[in-house]
């Protein structure tokens, strides 16, 4: 089984910020792959979706804890379906890559996300997956730095222009994780 879960804040007031765009990239690749809708699981601290990729089953997860615990979801939910962490993809922002870029690693450490920070202190390793989603303006001629504070940056909501940029990620991840999933069945 994989899991792949997609880290933001609940609530609509988070809906549409930097900070979410785990929580839409995985509700796109609900979506893309016909699974059935979020429900939510007081025992996971989630929202839960499962199905199949081919013969292999799939998790797809949002954490309804807030993105500082976002830890508590991936043990709950790889503890009662024994996943191994290196069956763990987590989606999230990154606001070291350029808007609208996406990054894949394995094994890193969280370079400041505390969401990733959560997870890696929960599961006791670095060694997920990850698909860091970039989030960081561009600097023009005049700007030492565009941010008001990390904060603040990454809880405002997107622009248009800045939300078509990212949803041009979504189905580079959705297709880079149907490959893994399906190589890691061939193997």
């Amino acid at each position: 089984m994989y899991l792949i879960i997609g880290l933001g804040n609940p609530g609509e007031k988070y809906q549409d910020t930097r900070h979410n765009v785990g929580f839409s990239c995985i509700e796109y690749i609900r979506k893309h792959w016909d699974f059935p809708a979020f429900r939510n699981s007081s025992s996971f601290r989630a929202e839960y979706a499962e199905g199949r990729l081919g013969t292999e089953k799939v998790a797809l997860a949002r954490p309804k804890t807030f993105m500082n615990r976002s830890g508590d979801a991936v043990r709950n939910i790889s503890q009662f379906y024994k996943i191994d962490p290196s069956d763990i993809a987590v989606i999230h922002d990154d606001l070291d890559i350029l808007l609208g870029e996406v990054r894949e690693s394995f094994s890193s450490r969280s370079a400041g996300h505390n969401g990733v920070e959560d997870i890696i202190e929960v599961l006791r390793t670095k060694d997920f997956l990850r698909f860091r989603i970039g989030i960081k303006q561009p600097l023009s001629n005049n700007t030492a730095h565009p941010y008001k504070n990390t904060a603040t940056f990454v809880l405002e909501p997107f622009s248009a222009d800045e939300l078509a940029k990212i949803e041009q990620t979504f189905p580079i991840v959705t297709e880079r994780l149907r490959t893994l999933i399906e190589n890691k069945h061939s193997e």
